[in-house]
């Protein structure tokens, strides 16, 4: 009789048990993400977070069994207090288990010593200045480095008889980032630098750096500039003042001729030559498949890089948690996260084991009209290509 009882409240402990983990499997999942919603970057954070909850609307809004909730914050651009201040709110009173976004490197940089302190994995989607995953042990990025989409363009040029090249960067630390490995793949392949400009962020005038370099005759310019008004009005000026017929190319980062770029250059930006990870008209049934989801869901939208940052960041956290039971618990995610390999819109990517910064294929693209409408066309590329800005 003794035996039995305590057999039955030994069922009974263990069915409470089984009660309270199943429970806990069922909780929702809160992915916390911050981003620029206003302000000057705001198109930033409406791709990003278009491409994140596309990704939730095909997958049920659901993660290995749990039903997922993005908290989405508003850090307005170059804010790191806000973006910090955003970070405690999310971990402490909204209790979210990941951190997401972070469309521009300040963000990343004040959010990640309180990633490392509550012990919560941060999924960078945008971010791209090269140390930022050294800052702590619980950051994951799948956007890309500037060096990394940097390295590739000034490959191509000593490829295609440029010799001489001007740079043109913003005067902030991912100009510094596309400024400093520019020069540094170039020279080391026999280029030569003929000069170089370090531009204000906010408001400059860019007609004297357009007389410097029509006066300079560079064989290219090499050109790192925030999208926005100064992107389209430096290629603007450089049509009006005649840049181009004096023979001067302009190569860049792919991010100048994003698509929600393009259409505000116009044709001025044909024949610019850049680098980056993701086309729209990239041909593969995966991205072929987004890009139809995306038009039918944001119709007055063009998906973009950041976009599908936004889509393989949710991946990336869907695919982690499958590994680990839906247990978003920091050490175990990250375990699991390192490693991860699978197949995006802009084809197959990797999270580097070490360094947790992604591995991917850099395209060389040419801005061309395709059925009527400017479009990166890519023509060559480097795959897997890893950071090498920590190389």
């Amino acid at each position: 009789m003794e035996f039995r009882k305590h057999f039955a409240l030994l069922a009974v402990a263990l069915g409470a048990s089984v009660v309270s983990l199943s429970v806990a499997a069922v909780e929702p999942l809160k992915i916390g993400m911050i981003l620029p919603m206003s302000g000057p970057f705001a198109s930033y954070g409406k791709q990003i977070e278009h491409g994140a909850r596309l990704y939730l609307q095909e997958h049920n809004n659901t993660f290995a069994g749990r039903k997922v909730e993005l908290i989405v914050k508003d850090d307005t651009g170059v804010a790191p207090e806000i973006s910090k201040r955003a970070a405690q709110e999310l971990v402490v009173k909204d209790k979210v288990e990941i951190l997401a976004g972070f469309g521009l490197t300040p963000s990343a940089f004040a959010v990640a010593p309180l990633a490392t302190q509550a012990k919560t994995p941060m999924v960078v989607m945008n971010a791209a200045s090269s140390s930022i995953t050294t800052k702590s042990d619980y950051v994951l990025r799948v956007s890309h480095t500037l060096p990394q989409i940097t390295a590739p363009i000034a490959s191509w040029a000593l490829k295609n008889n440029i010799k001489k090249v001007f740079t043109l960067v913003a005067d902030y630390g991912p100009g510094h980032d596309a400024e400093t490995q520019f020069k540094k793949t170039f020279t080391a392949g026999g280029g030569e630098i003929v000069g170089e400009v370090r531009t204000p962020v906010k408001s400059p005038d860019l007609a004297p750096f357009l007389q410097k370099i029509k006066d300079v005759k560079p064989d290219a310019v090499f050109l790192f500039l925030p999208p926005g008004e100064q992107t389209v009005g430096f290629i603007k000026g450089f049509a009006e003042r005649g840049l181009a017929k004096a023979g001067i190319r302009i190569i860049a980062t792919g991010d100048l001729t994003e698509e929600d770029q393009l259409d505000a250059m116009g044709d001025n930006a044909l024949g610019i030559i850049n680098s980056l990870q993701y086309s729209e008209v990239h041909n593969s049934p995966e991205n072929k498949a987004y890009t139809a989801a995306y038009y039918k869901a944001y119709p007055k939208d063009r998906p973009n890089y950041m976009s599908v940052s936004g889509y393989d960041g949710m991946q990336l956290i869907a695919k982690t948690l499958e590994k680990t039971g839906g247990d978003a618990n920091g050490a175990k995610f990250m375990a699991a996260a390192k490693g991860m390999a699978w197949v995006s819109p802009r084809g197959a990517i990797s999270i580097d084991a070490e360094t947790r910064d992604i591995v991917q294929t850099i395209y060389v693209r040419k801005v061309e009209k395709v059925g009527g409408k400017l479009q990166n066309v890519e023509f060559d590329q480097i795959a897997n290509f890893k950071d090498p800005g920590k190389q």
